[in-house]
C-alpha cells in the first residue's frame, strides 16, 4: 500500500512540474513571450525583447488598420499594382471586385500578401504611406521596438519587431469585434472577383483545430525569419497571447506556453468601493440603496487594483430595481483592466405634484410649528 502512494505521489509531482515548469530550452524558438490578455503581465519570455523579423504576423496590424477604418463596406476594384506581389495569395486579379472586410479574412485566413497589398494601396494610396499609418498605430499600442515597411511582412532590413511588440500587438487586436471573429475561423465562405464567384478560404492556423482553447491569430513564415506565430486562446475566462518568432517546433511551443500560462495564472476578486446609497430627485423615498459587483481578474502576482468611481450625485426617479447608474473601473499598474456596473437595489416611484407640495408644507410647519 505504501509503495502504491509513493509510486502516486511520484507520477503526481511529475505531472506537476511538466505542467507548471517551463524554461527557454523547453522552447524551441528564438524568440518567445506569452501575456496576460487582461492585465498585460509577462508570464513567460524569452529573448522577448530583441530584434527580429516577423513575416506574415504583420498582417495583424494590417488588418487591424483596416478593421479600425469605418470602410468595411467598400467595394475595391483590384488594380495591376496591388497584386503586384510575391508570395502567398488569396487569388486577387487585376479588375476583380473585393470588399475591405474580405480582404481581412483574404489576409488573416490564407495570408494573402496580394489581399495586404490590395489593403495599404487602398486605404493609404501606396505601401509607403501605409507603412507611416502602420508606424504611428505602435505608438498607440505601445510598440515600442517596431518598425513596418511592408504591409503583407515580406522580409526588409527595416522591418522588425520583437515577440514583447507582437504580443502587445496581438492582446490589442483581439479586442476588435472584427478581427477576433476573423481570426478564429479554420475557413471562410467569400465571394469576390470580376463578376464575384464564391470560394473558401482557409485558415494556415493549425492551432484552431489541435489546441482546444485556441481562438487565433495569425502564422508567419519567410527564410529569413524562420516560422512565426502569434496565437491567442481562452480557458474559464482567462485569456492568453503567445507568440513566437523563428520557431522550428511552433505548434508544440504554443501549446506548451499555453499551458503554462494557464496553470499558473490565479484568479483574484477586488470588492468596490462605492457609497451604500444616492440621492433621489422626485422619487417616494429620498434615498436609493446602490450595488456593485466584486471584480474578478486573474494575475500572477497579488498587487494593488485602483479603482475609479464614476456616479453622480444624484438620480432621477423612476428607477427599477437593477438599473446600471454609474460603474467602478479597475486598473492594474494604471492600466484599465475592466468594469463593475453600480446598479440600484430597489424600486422608485414617481412622486407625484401635489404629493410633492403636500410634503414640502408638512416640512415647513414641522420646522415653525412644532416647537
Amino acid at each position: 500500500m505504501i509503495k502504491k502512494i509513493l509510486f502516486f505521489l511520484t507520477v503526481f509531482c511529475i505531472m506537476t512540474v511538466n505542467v507548471c515548469a517551463l524554461s527557454g530550452s523547453d522552447i524551441s524558438a528564438e524568440c518567445a513571450v506569452v501575456i496576460s490578455e487582461q492585465t498585460g503581465e509577462v508570464i513567460f519570455e524569452k529573448n522577448a525583447y530583441s530584434h527580429h523579423s516577423m513575416a506574415s504576423t504583420t498582417k495583424i496590424m494590417t488588418s487591424l488598420i483596416a478593421a479600425e477604418s469605418g470602410r468595411l463596406n467598400d467595394e475595391i476594384t483590384v488594380s495591376k499594382k496591388m497584386t503586384q506581389v510575391e508570395g502567398t495569395s488569396m487569388g486577387l486579379l487585376p479588375g476583380d471586385r473585393v470588399s475591405l472586410y474580405e480582404l481581412i479574412y483574404g489576409m488573416l485566413l490564407p495570408s494573402g500578401n496580394d489581399a495586404a497589398n490590395a489593403t495599404a494601396c487602398y486605404l493609404g494610396g501606396n505601401v509607403e504611406n501605409f507603412a507611416k499609418m502602420m508606424n504611428s498605430k505602435t505608438k498607440e499600442i505601445g510598440m515600442k521596438n517596431t518598425h513596418f515597411v511592408t504591409p503583407s511582412g515580406l522580409d526588409d532590413e527595416e522591418h522588425y519587431s520583437t515577440a514583447y511588440d507582437m504580443a502587445l500587438l496581438g492582446r490589442y487586436a483581439v479586442n476588435n469585434p472584427v478581427i477576433r471573429s476573423v481570426c478564429s475561423k479554420s475557413k471562410a465562405t467569400l465571394s469576390y472577383g470580376n463578376p464575384p464567384y464564391r470560394r473558401t478560404l482557409y485558415n494556415h492556423n493549425r492551432l484552431l483545430n489541435s489546441y482546444e482553447y485556441a481562438l487565433g491569430i495569425k502564422t508567419g513564415f519567410t527564410k529569413k525569419s524562420g516560422r512565426c506565430l502569434v496565437s491567442y486562446a481562452e480557458k474559464n475566462g482567462v485569456g492568453l497571447v503567445a507568440v513566437t518568432l523563428n520557431a522550428p517546433g511552433d505548434w508544440s511551443d504554443h501549446r506548451q506556453m499555453l499551458d503554462y500560462g494557464f496553470s499558473v495564472l490565479n484568479f483574484r476578486c477586488v470588492e468596490a468601493d462605492i457609497p451604500d446609497t444616492i440621492s433621489v430627485v422626485g422619487g417616494n423615498v429620498e434615498n436609493l440603496s446602490i450595488k456593485c459587483n466584486s471584480f474578478e481578474y486573474s494575475s500572477l502576482q497579488n498587487k494593488t487594483v485602483t479603482q475609479e468611481l464614476y456616479l453622480d450625485r444624484f438620480v432621477y426617479a423612476p428607477i427599477k430595481k437593477g438599473d446600471k447608474i454609474g460603474e467602478v473601473r479597475f486598473y492594474f499598474d494604471g492600466e484599465y483592466i475592466g468594469s463593475s456596473y453600480i446598479s440600484a437595489d430597489a424600486d422608485v416611484k414617481v412622486v407625484e405634484q401635489k404629493q410633492k407640495e403636500k410634503s414640502f408644507f408638512r416640512k415647513i410647519k414641522e420646522r415653525f410649528f412644532n416647537d
